[in-house]
């Protein structure tokens, strides 16, 4: 893990739903998630970095059903320019979404991703920045996802957090993982044209 962490530009908070953070569907970290995703966003917020709130379009019939009550964002959301709602249809937050044009609009070159779940929307949101040139940060204790149960002839259960932990690793070591999210520091983007390059 690496814990020299520069600022980045924009915070993605990934699906942080009612259905995955309250009541009996909620990850078994949820109370660490929240307390987590809200400290950076108060953070992000204080320093002009751009905030984006995920929102999972799950579908009929699941518990984040859109506009159902596990459907709602968990946090309060204070709208405007650095702060928006991105509704996505698949796990990738860039998959038909607007999340790459405004990444770019806004000279976004370094972000921070956090929420649930880390093996599918933060993992498949976190990769494709990557590809696309991000530099990420992934705070351990600011991600979480469900238990894996066991499967008969395949595998013994498999507890949530041995699953998050599997999910960053995955990513590779351009991926920066780090342990506490306190230690995520912010900037405000310079809100230029041009995406991000490697260095």
């Amino acid at each position: 893990m690496n814990n020299r962490v520069l600022p980045v530009q924009s915070l993605i908070v990934v699906d942080v739903q009612s259905a995955f953070v309250s009541g009996e569907g909620a990850v078994p970290a949820a109370d660490r998630i929240v307390e987590r995703t809200t400290d950076l966003i108060a953070r992000a917020r204080k320093s002009g970095a751009l905030i984006v709130h995920l929102q999972n379009d799950g579908p009929a019939g699941a518990e984040d059903e859109p506009h159902t009550p596990g459907w709602e964002l968990h946090h309060p959301v204070e709208a405007g320019p650095a702060e928006v709602v991105i509704r996505k249809p698949k796990d990738d937050g860039f998959h038909g979404t607007p999340l790459g044009t405004l990444l770019t609009d806004s000279g976004v070159r370094a972000l921070a991703v956090c929420g649930v779940m880390s093996e599918m929307c933060v993992q498949a949101t976190a990769r494709t920045a990557l590809a696309l040139g991000y530099r990420v940060v992934l705070p351990h204790d600011a991600h979480a996802t469900q238990d894996i149960p066991a499967a008969p002839g395949i595998s013994d259960g498999i507890p949530a957090a041995t699953v998050s932990r599997v999910a960053e690793w995955a990513l590779g070591k351009e991926a920066e993982v780090i342990a506490h999210a306190s230690d995520v520091t912010f900037a405000a983007p310079p809100a230029r044209s041009g995406g991000p390059t490697r260095d």
